[in-house]
């Protein structure tokens, strides 16, 4: 579709223009990704190099998440209507939860690699920003799960993993506050932060799980999903991952706050049940990881077309290594050690796939097509 731009000229195409009409939220897809992958390299204390990258990672996922949000912001302030119309699509308003899931990685960031580069003004950034991803994610988790119930069409053979995502989103900010908690000021901060933290991973993960429920129901009456919806397999492992992730946070820092508050009778208790049900969610996590990748090569027979939906591969996995990689450490267990740094080679190998068929196909401008606009 040519964009027509008016102009003393006469009417003239604007690529720009039509690049901001066409733009979807699944673009924040890549900046879970990348964000989640810079993340990872940050767990190998002994490799230097791997830290650096990471960091680097960290600056370009922050330059690439103001970049997609300027251009979204510019599609709602120029084409207000078409941009409305993501309320009514069954599939494309799921990628809402992206957004907050992107910012979630930049947070964890700043904790990570943000203190060495500006000390503790990092954390005031992080604690700041993650309120209002906190918000950004109760937002997706409430409205388009309405949107679903109210204004859209679904059917149980048309569903895939991609329910998941508006629901996911509390919970990687849960698992954000986890991490972040441990550098505030001791006292109500602390406790605050933590609360919030267990409230949005309540909201979040039993809903996610009940929703796995239903797509297994789905795959087993109606079979795989099609061929260009194969990677959202693995969005399936997501909120298993940041689940676990958020539970073996709690355990290895709630213990102190919980002390500090006076509630140092429950510390223990809280914190071995927090790291029980880290290992068991991690544990159900290999079986969706199993399922996950006998899929994908089932799909991969007939032809893996690209499109954005590829990122999906990237988060679940990164998440889920670095959940590996933390349950390694808590239980001193090298094999889960190890296990957690193959994850993050093979993350490593598929995220730089993605992104040279995304750049190729962003300079190509095939994937800049709003499907809402089809009619």
């Amino acid at each position: 579709m040519t964009i027509l731009m008016k102009t003393g000229a006469g009417d003239v195409p604007s690529e720009g223009l039509r690049l901001v009409r066409h733009f979807t939220p699944n673009w924040f897809a890549a900046t879970m990704g990348t964000g989640m992958f810079a993340v990872c390299l940050a767990q190998f204390p002994s490799a230097p190099a791997l830290y650096s990258l990471g960091e680097t990672l960290w600056v370009a996922n922050i330059l690439l998440f103001i970049a997609l949000s300027l251009i979204y912001a510019a599609k709602w302030i120029i084409y207000p209507g078409d941009a409305r119309r993501i309320f009514d699509h069954p599939v494309l308003s799921m990628f809402f939860g992206c957004i907050p899931m992107g910012l979630a990685t930049i947070i964890n960031g700043f904790v990570i690699f943000g203190q060495p580069l500006v000390g503790d003004f990092a954390i005031d950034i992080a604690q700041s920003l993650w309120w209002f991803d906190a918000a950004l994610a109760i937002l997706a988790g409430l409205s388009i799960p309405l949107a679903m119930f109210t204004r859209q069409e679904h059917a149980i053979h048309q569903m895939t993993a991609v329910w998941l995502l508006p629901i996911v989103a509390s919970e990687v900010t849960a698992g954000s506050g986890a991490m972040l908690m441990a550098h505030l000021p001791s006292g109500a901060p602390q406790f605050t932060m933590l609360f919030a933290s267990y409230v949005l991973w309540a909201c979040s993960v039993p809903l996610a799980l009940g929703i796995l429920v239903i797509l297994f129901l789905r795959m087993a009456l109606h079979k795989l999903p099609p061929a260009n919806m194969s990677a959202t397999s693995f969005l399936a492992l997501g909120p298993i991952g940041t689940g676990a992730f958020g539970l073996a946070l709690f355990a290895a820092n709630s213990a102190s706050v919980l002390e500090a508050k006076g509630l140092g009778e429950l510390a223990t208790a809280m914190a071995g049940a927090s790291l029980l049900g880290a290992v068991l969610l991690w544990g159900y996590g290999l079986w969706w990881l199993a399922i996950a990748i006998a899929t994908t090569v089932s799909h991969a027979r007939e032809g893996l077309p690209f499109n954005l939906g590829w990122w999906a591969f990237t988060f679940p996995i990164g998440v889920y290594a670095v959940t590996t990689l933390r349950l390694g450490q808590l239980l001193d267990f090298p094999l889960l050690t190890s296990f957690g740094g193959v994850l993050v080679a093979a993350l490593a190998m598929i995220w730089l796939v993605v992104v040279g068929k995304t750049l190729s196909g962003a300079l190509k401008g095939f994937l800049f097509a709003d499907p809402c606009l089809e009619n």
